[in-house]
């Protein structure tokens, strides 16, 4: 090629190379393993089914034994991610340190709520705190006097006999917070028949019209009734979305991901991506269709921000 040709071409080939795409990033894949939350379970596989539809090389791999199966496995290294409806007991955090020498790392990914159901055609409408204690605890701590063990002693005509109670078993971070926040951190009766799932219960309540049970608000069906809460001046409480987003039910709770992630290390690539479709708008949306609630805007960014995600995910 002469020299004078070979000016002619050189800007033309300059603006080619300019102007050529960009080399494609590397896809990204994995297998992500997560062990937790029962009550989580539903969530995390529709997000799943979207990250794989993202990303063909991602696949989420799922073992929903309950929230209190989560920690353990975080801490002998078998997972990296561990969905739980409940917050880490310090004795869980102690145990992770201990073993990797920095605390685990906790984001809210959605909002839920506890509620206590009757069957749907229970006149039953709303119970006080002091009553729903002593409903399903023989401790009593929130101050009622005297158990209650009979529909008659809550005023009803209808149904008549015992109530029969249905909740979740030991290992669910539902138990936990219903142990919590309405027995006033008293123990269950142990008569209560335990579920390893709230649609369980769900399920029992509908077929019984003597049956009273508790919840994750996301099981919900026409089968059975949600109670206000009644304050002692007589106002209810109901689990609509705002109040459960902004705390004020007080049976209200985050739904957590609890990572293994070493300070300073970046997060790998295919957990990036994970958590920048949990925490997207669209991963939100999920969370709405699925019966939860959807973060607050403002704490969904920041956690965006302090991940490295950025202000992105719409």
């Amino acid at each position: 090629m002469s020299a004078v040709l070979r000016h002619c071409l050189a800007p033309w080939l300059l603006m080619a190379m300019l102007v050529a795409p960009q080399t494609q990033a590397e896809p990204v894949a994995g297998t992500l393993g997560t062990v937790g939350s029962d009550t989580m379970s539903g969530l995390m596989l529709r997000w799943g089914e979207a990250l794989t539809r993202q990303h063909p090389g991602i696949r989420l791999q799922l073992q929903a034994s309950g929230s209190a199966s989560a920690p353990p496995a975080l801490v002998a290294g078998t997972t990296r991610l561990g969905p739980m409806s409940r917050p880490m007991n310090e004795a869980e955090r102690r145990a992770f340190i201990e073993r990797h020498g920095y605390p685990p790392r906790e984001l809210a990914v959605a909002r839920d709520a506890l509620v206590v159901v009757v069957h749907r055609h229970n006149p039953l409408e709303s119970l006080g705190r002091r009553e729903l204690d002593a409903i399903f605890s023989d401790s009593r701590y929130c101050g009622a006097h005297e158990g209650i063990h009979r529909w008659q002693q809550l005023g009803l005509d209808w149904p008549v006999g015992s109530i029969r109670l249905h909740g979740r078993n030991a290992a669910s971070g539902t138990h936990g917070l219903f142990r919590q926040v309405a027995l006033c951190d008293g123990y269950f009766r142990p008569e209560i028949n335990e579920h390893p799932g709230s649609a369980a219960v769900v399920a029992a309540v509908t077929l019984d019209p003597r049956a009273m049970g508790y919840a994750g608000l996301n099981h919900l069906t026409p089968g059975v009734k949600a109670l206000a809460r009644r304050d002692a001046d007589g106002t209810r409480h109901y689990p609509d979305a705002e109040a459960v987003r902004s705390g004020d039910y007080a049976l209200s709770r985050d739904l957590y991901l609890y990572l293994n992630l070493p300070p300073g290390e970046p997060l790998p690539d295919a957990e990036r991506a994970f958590l920048d479709l949990v925490l997207s708008a669209t991963g939100q949306a999920v969370v709405e269709e699925l019966g939860f609630v959807a973060l607050p805007e403002a704490r969904r960014l920041r956690q965006r921000r302090e991940l490295g995600l950025g202000d992105a995910g719409r």
